[in-house]
């Protein structure tokens, strides 16, 4: 049978409706379920759940084999017992006054197989912990994944997701996926999203119909990619290899700077940068401004009989071919 524990005293101050993403620290009280019991322990002030293990808070789940949860008195004091009949389920002496709202969750821990989602986010690891205070998500294990509307982000060490900063951060073997299609990959990706607050008007979360609009709104556009460490760009006719990159969706255009080569077929081109324009397919290679003398000049080795790109060609347009001090945009 699933027990479940609604922890009124260990509430949050209600915010206003706002576009949400996997953010725990904002809304009502978190209900907790789990298939194994829960365990109230008071001198640690945890709460665990062990089972199937569910906790949900406007809008936002999170289901893992274990989850435990750290409160305390708001304002740093030490949180004490309550007066009154626990709720159904709930281990002996926890309170259930919904007028009390002295306690807080500060600090919420997934163990094994964790999802986190929401009507249109998720994240996915072995191990996650959620700090309300500076609303982080960290993920930790095998097969972390975090999947939105707009692209999915993965990683081999770990995951963090500042929901309030709009910014995700993936270490390890990290790639980010666009929804077109577009590939980015490096030692440690930073994306950023646009903030998108809820429109005049809307409904809140708990009066909203479910299934109707964006939840998250949609937990904004991806606005920019900072990537460091073997960075790696793809398009359908080039790979673009360098030390560090940005790239914005909105233009489409990657800026790739440290020890860059261009590769088409058994076509190279080395430089200090290059610009890549991922709507169009286009790879440019720059001469740097700022290098010493001979370090900024591009080099290249083109094979004339290559015929799985002809038209790499150093003879090309602008638009294709290494620039020049003169046609540098």
């Amino acid at each position: 049978m699933i027990r479940r524990l609604a922890l009124l005293t260990l509430l949050l101050a209600p915010l206003p409706a706002a576009a949400q993403q996997l953010d725990l620290s904002r809304g009502g009280p978190i209900a907790i379920t789990a298939s194994d019991g829960i365990e109230w322990r008071q001198a640690q002030q945890q709460v665990i759940a062990r089972g199937n293990a569910r906790a949900v808070r406007e809008g936002v789940t999170v289901t893992a084999d274990r989850l435990i949860a750290w409160y305390r008195k708001k304002g740093g004091a030490e949180a004490k017992p309550q007066a009154g009949q626990p709720p159904p389920g709930a281990p002996a002496g926890l309170a259930a006054d919904p007028d009390n709202g002295g306690n807080e969750i500060y600090r919420v821990q997934a163990e094994g197989n964790v999802h986190i989602f929401t009507e249109t986010d998720q994240a996915q690891g072995d191990r996650a912990t959620y700090d309300m205070d500076q609303a982080v998500l960290v993920m930790t294990g095998r097969n972390l994944k975090l999947t939105t509307p707009n692209e999915v982000l993965t990683a081999r060490d770990d995951l963090e997701y500042w929901s309030q900063k709009h910014m995700a951060v993936a270490r390890g073997d990290a790639v980010v996926v666009t929804k077109d299609a577009r590939r980015i990959s490096a030692d440690t990706l930073v994306a950023y999203t646009s903030d998108a607050p809820a429109q005049p008007g809307s409904p809140t979360r708990a009066n909203a119909t479910p299934g109707t609009g964006d939840p998250l709104a949609s937990s904004g556009k991806l606005q920019k990619v900072e990537a460091y460490g073997h960075v790696s760009l793809r398009t359908p006719t080039d790979t673009v290899t360098g030390d560090r990159a940005v790239y914005v969706p909105e233009t489409g255009i990657a800026r790739i700077g440290g020890n860059v080569r261009i590769t088409r077929g058994q076509n190279q081109l080395n430089g200090a940068e290059a610009e890549v324009n991922m709507k169009t397919g286009i790879s440019r290679l720059l001469s740097s401004t700022t290098s010493s003398a001979g370090a900024g000049r591009v080099q290249g080795l083109v094979v004339p009989n290559d015929k799985t790109n002809p038209s790499f060609d150093p003879t090309a347009p602008t638009s294709s071919r290494p620039a020049t001090k003169g046609n540098r945009q």
